[in-house]
């Protein structure tokens, strides 16, 4: 091993972000552009570097792509929209109209590209019934703040959406369809990688209200009303459907891989834990710092260093009015769990540059994080108990920036091991 433990390991994050991004490894499942009318369209924070790829292979294409702020790409026919995520705005609310009019004029004999990566389930924007954008906006936010995993926010952003849960697809028939994804989701489950909106759904309206109950998200009367009755998500079997097909081209198992195989060229002894776990980020750390102690104790002198990878997409319930986000808040509670143990280097950062709602993908930890933090006069469990973990690491120069990634295959998680 020739860097330093935390040069090696932004450099590992740096190449799972690498063989992620659209413009290395969408072309490879990408068919030859079809005779006739094709239509473009896609939302995710990685989806206007895919439609750049496309265009790279096939030319200029129309259609109309939904991104987020500071993620557009220039492409030569396809129309790239900036809006908000995590929160949608009026911005992805107008362009998601603007998308659903467009595929609704595809015909027999046409051919309609979706490309949907995370962050779609912000940036496709139709409140359903009677919700207003702004009593959209509120139950988005209460989920991210609830601590709720994933697929359960994203089966209730389905049931609130007149273009989740496969509505999107369905109004694109009878043309065919494929949807290229790149999964940010634990399991890569299409139907929860941007609230699927391409892919059949078979929960209920009712399975929604229950999982806001069960985090104790008020809700208004319009919402209420739109989870009372039958639904319209689109459900499986449904001939709507039939020319939709579904392909995950990019998963966070590649990047995990990917990652494994540039440490293992360094000489270390790569253990791969979970691409898929979920969780308290800071219930996760506290397991994970055991393990690396637990790993640490058992190595034996000349012994290789050992890395820990895991990917997934953990949660914070939010407590207190800091500024954090999930992979931060891990870094955190993992160098308190840690206490300075000597030897061992972590990097948490989420692939797509975006760390909750702070332009920070993540973090790092030293064994002499928290006698920095003393000496700086910052108070880790102050910061942990007030989700505070962004403002942290900027006061100890240990946060990991890196712009918009153009891509999105989760969390990454690294921890390096050496002799105590």
């Amino acid at each position: 091993m020739t860097d330093d433990p935390t040069t090696l390991l932004r450099r590992l994050f740096d190449r799972a972000v690498e063989v992620a991004d659209p413009m290395q490894s969408l072309a490879a499942s990408l068919p030859p552009r079809p005779e006739g009318r094709v239509l473009v369209i896609g939302a995710g924070k990685a989806s206007a570097r895919m439609a750049e790829a496309v265009e790279a292979a096939w030319g200029p294409c129309e259609g109309l792509v939904i991104t987020r702020y500071g993620y557009a790409r220039p492409c030569q026919g396809v129309r790239i929209v900036e809006a908000a995520h995590p929160v949608p705005d009026a911005a992805g609310q107008a362009a998601t109209a603007e998308m659903l009019a467009l595929v609704a004029q595809a015909g027999e004999g046409d051919f309609v590209l979706a490309l949907i990566s995370g962050g779609a389930s912000a940036l496709l924007v139709a409140p359903a019934g009677n919700i207003t954008l702004a009593e959209k906006q509120a139950v988005n936010q209460a989920l991210l703040s609830s601590g709720a995993p994933i697929g359960q926010m994203n089966m209730v952003r389905k049931h609130l959406s007149r273009v989740k849960g496969g509505r999107l697809a369905a109004a694109a028939h009878p043309a065919q369809m494929l949807a290229l994804m790149i999964s940010d989701v634990p399991g890569d489950d299409p139907a929860m990688i941007g609230s699927g909106p391409t892919v059949a759904e078979g929960s209920t309206p009712q399975d929604a209200a229950a999982i806001l109950t069960r985090y104790g998200i008020d809700i208004p009367a319009s919402v209420t009303a739109a989870l009372s009755g039958p639904g319209d998500a689109v459900p499986p079997g449904d001939p709507r459907l039939a020319h939709a097909q579904n392909v995950i081209y990019a998963a966070p198992s590649q990047s995990l891989a990917a990652a494994a195989d540039m440490a293992r060229a360094a000489g270390l002894d790569v253990r791969i834990g979970a691409d898929d776990l979920e969780g308290e980020a800071r219930e996760v750390a506290a397991d994970h710092a055991q393990q690396a102690l637990d790993a640490q104790a058992a190595m034996a002198p000349g012994d290789a260093p050992i890395l820990l990878l895991s990917g997934g997409e953990l949660t914070v319930t939010r407590r207190g009015a800091g500024v954090g986000g999930p992979n931060a808040e891990y870094a955190l509670a993992l160098a308190l769990h840690l206490n300075g143990a000597p030897g061992i280097h972590a990097i948490a950062c989420d692939t797509d540059g975006v760390d909750g709602a702070a332009e920070v993908a993540g973090a790092v930890i030293t064994p002499e994080t928290l006698q920095t933090a003393a000496q700086r006069g910052a108070d880790p469990a102050a910061a942990l108990a007030e989700n505070d973990a962004h403002s942290f690491f900027a006061a100890l120069g240990a946060q990991v920036v890196t712009g918009p990634t153009l891509t999105n295959v989760n969390d990454f998680r690294a921890i390096l091991i050496g002799p105590a």
